[in-house]
């Protein structure tokens, strides 16, 4: 029973994770709105920030928090590309506008596929399925975004911004959904027995 039970109770605690993602987008989203320097470097010094801590977070926390192995394996790449994206942006903060938009949109392009790939996947599955596959979509988007604009500091930065702002308001209601999931489940689960021997 313990073991069966140890899935469901490690699967309940993964709400933390879309919440602390929200968390991580949303502080370079305000240093971008409120921040009048949308050069190329203030643009590479936020993405690397955000997506090492990201890629660190979701690695790391997806690991501990989801059951299925395969998700978890395709996660801790996402968090690795997101590592090493977020230190090469860090690294090389006054490569340029070009290397600001090649590094995020190549960056986008493969987290993004890896989340949609998970979330297609684990469909009907999971109960984060949906979440996936619409923030794998939408980072996928930025990619063909940022590949196809044309060569602009502000609106580049101002743009990812906005990405982050979405995302993060996303995740944020993404994650205490789950939460209050879980705990509606786990309420069901402990008085369902009573309620079959009233009948």
């Amino acid at each position: 029973m313990a073991n069966a039970q140890a899935p469901h109770s490690r699967q309940s605690r993964y709400w933390l994770v879309p919440v602390l993602r929200a968390a991580i987008a949303l502080v370079p989203a305000a240093a971008i709105t409120f921040n009048a320097d949308h050069s190329a470097e203030f643009g590479l010094v936020a993405f690397g920030a955000f997506a090492l801590v990201s890629g660190l977070t979701v690695g790391l926390l997806s690991r501990r928090t989801l059951a299925d192995a395969r998700e978890r394996s395709l996660f801790l790449v996402q968090g690795a590309v997101g590592m090493i994206a977020g230190l090469l942006a860090l690294v090389f903060h006054a490569g340029g506008l070009g290397f600001f938009l090649f590094l995020v949109s190549v960056w986008a392009a493969v987290t993004g596929f890896l989340e949609l790939y998970t979330g297609i996947r684990a469909r009907r599955r999971d109960p984060a399925d949906r979440d996936w596959l619409l923030v794998g979509a939408v980072t996928a988007l930025l990619a063909l975004v940022f590949l196809l604009l044309p060569p602009n500091a502000v609106v580049s930065v101002g743009l990812f911004g906005a990405y982050l702002v979405v995302l993060g308001v996303y995740l944020a209601i993404a994650g205490f959904s789950l939460k209050w999931a879980a705990t509606d489940a786990a309420r069901n689960l402990t008085t369902s027995p009573n309620d079959s021997d009233t009948l």
